[in-house]
């Protein structure tokens, strides 16, 4: 269903950040509100059609994972996913999803990031974050890396994410990239 085929929301109202490297922390928090008729190109993930509105989000519910919201357009196929790995005894302990912020791109001239992440769309998720950690200065995994957010990564230990897991090629196969095989900087 495209966009035109859908009900369109009246508003478009998401909560945000900008994430300052030199400070290394969020700043200028705030609620942005307007109408949905009024979206700009960079609030539309172009490959997913996915917003940064609270309005196209959908709660994921996957019990005993705390819920969590994800795009509309992609969350029932990871709700199906994630039941289909716990059943099937996978350690999947914690998911975090749509959370607005920019976070990447360049960095302007007061420090901040100036794009919206894919958490910011509702079409990352992040796994077991306290064992699968985000790390920078990491074009290859070692000691030089600097863990940025989350728990250190630890192949091998239950619930970590490696390449061949099936948790990873599980999510893999349905479009989405593991975060171990994108390139840091």
């Amino acid at each position: 269903m495209t966009r035109a085929q859908a009900a369109e929301p009246e508003t478009c109202t998401y909560s945000t950040y900008r994430w300052n490297v030199d400070l290394r922390r969020s700043v200028d928090h705030r609620i942005v509100r307007h109408p949905y008729s009024a979206l700009r190109d960079e609030e539309i993930d172009p490959a997913t059609g996915c917003t940064v509105c609270e309005e196209d989000q959908r709660v994921v519910d996957v019990p005993p994972l705390q819920p969590f919201r994800l795009c509309a357009r992609l969350a029932d196929r990871v709700e199906k996913a994630l039941a289909e790995l716990i059943d099937a005894g996978e350690p999947i302990h914690t998911v975090q999803g749509y959370r607005v912020g920019r976070s990447r791109g360049d960095v302007d001239e007061h420090g901040n990031r100036t794009r919206f992440s894919n958490h910011s769309y509702g079409i990352a998720i992040d796994i077991n974050p306290d064992q699968n950690g985000l790390y920078t200065d990491c074009v290859r995994f070692g000691p030089g890396c600097r863990l940025l957010r989350g728990g250190p990564w630890r192949p091998g230990q239950p619930g970590s994410l490696t390449p061949d897991g099936a948790i990873v090629l599980t999510f893999k196969a349905l479009g989405f990239r593991w975060g171990g095989e994108i390139a840091g900087r």
